[in-house]
Order: C-alpha cells, then sequence, then structure tokens
C-alpha cells in the first residue's frame, strides 16, 4: 500500500501534457529553440521555389557527384582550367523534361576546355583520346539518355564531370557543354 501512494503521489505532482491549442504559447516561450528550425526551412523554401542561385560564398554538397561536402566559392577569373572545380546554374536539354532542373546549380569538375576534342565510341567518351566515362542508357526513371555529340568545344564552353559513374553531366545531350555564363564560381573544397 505505500508503494501505491507513492505512485500516486508522483504522478500527481506531474504537469498536464501539452495540448495542441496550448503549442503556440509553448513555442513563444522557447522561441531560441524553433527561431533556427524556421530560417533554416525559410532559406530551403526559398531555394526551392523561388530562387535556386547560391547567395553566400558557403556551399554544402548533398549528392555523391563530388567527393566534397562543404566548400567555399569564389567568383569566376577570365577562364576556366582543367581539374577547377565549379558551380554553374542547369540550362541543358532536360529542362524540358524536369522542369525543376532548370537554373539549379550543379557542382562538378572541369575536364575539356575550349578547343578540346570530345570523342565518343559507343558509349565511352573521351577528351582528346582520354577516356572521361562511360555514358549510362537510361535515367534512374528509365528515361533515354543520349551521348554527347563528337564535337571539338567552342570558346566560352566547359565540359564538365561528377566523379561519380551516376553524375548527370556533360557525358550527356541532355546536359551538354557549360557555358561560360553559366558558371556561378569556382570552388575550394574545405571537406
Amino acid at each position: 500500500m505505500n508503494n501505491l501512494h507513492h505512485v500516486v503521489t508522483v504522478y500527481g505532482s506531474m504537469k498536464r501534457p501539452v495540448r495542441f491549442r496550448d503549442f503556440p504559447r509553448f513555442m513563444l516561450r522557447r522561441w531560441y529553440l524553433f527561431l533556427p528550425v524556421f530560417v533554416i526551412w525559410g532559406f530551403a523554401f526559398l531555394r526551392l521555389f523561388v530562387d535556386p542561385t547560391p547567395r553566400i560564398p558557403l556551399l554544402f554538397n548533398w549528392t555523391p557527384s563530388l567527393p566534397y561536402r562543404v566548400a567555399l566559392m569564389r567568383p569566376v577569373g577570365k577562364e576556366l582550367h582543367k581539374s577547377d572545380l565549379i558551380v554553374f546554374a542547369f540550362a541543358g536539354e532536360a529542362k524540358r523534361l524536369y522542369p525543376g532542373l532548370n537554373g539549379q546549380p550543379f557542382f562538378k569538375i572541369v575536364r575539356g576546355v575550349p578547343g578540346d576534342t570530345v570523342s565518343v565510341e559507343g558509349r565511352k567518351v573521351f577528351i582528346n583520346d582520354e577516356s572521361v566515362g562511360i555514358a549510362k542508357t537510361h535515367t534512374f526513371d528509365r528515361r533515354p539518355l543520349t551521348t554527347i555529340r563528337e564535337q571539338v568545344i567552342p570558346d566560352d564552353h566547359y565540359y564538365v564531370q561528377g566523379t561519380g559513374p551516376d553524375s548527370f553531366d556533360s557525358r550527356y545531350r541532355e546536359s551538354g557543354l557549360v557555358d561560360i555564363h553559366q558558371v556561378l564560381g569556382v570552388v575550394i573544397p574545405i571537406f
């Protein structure tokens, strides 16, 4: 009987649970906990639905296309060089099939510069006779992919590529070469 009395006393002294109608007041009292969440949600909303262009020089890469997760972005100089890491606004043919891609920032490595020769043998893509990757036949949602056409890379255009085999990059006509005007900045990896 003593144990039962102790249990009733302990549970009887507990605060009542917070009801849904009391939640706004709870949030106001603890605003410092909720403010960072709303700020992050606000930036995500703006990035997804208003303007995808990065506005701060600190970038986060959540995709496996490059092995870096955090990087700094600096302005583009007069030209890019092979092995430069860049962020560019997507403007390839795939934006017709996937409207959400239009203007989205892509994080890739420059593999070909103006004057380099792009050649294709089957699904293998070469830059100046050096193999740079194999193009897949279909996207994840089973839409066909076409390899980039053979060409000499024109002035102010660049062949870009991710490090993963599933990267959507210049190997595909649907992505294409990147115009210098699409480039948002050169990336310096942090880790």
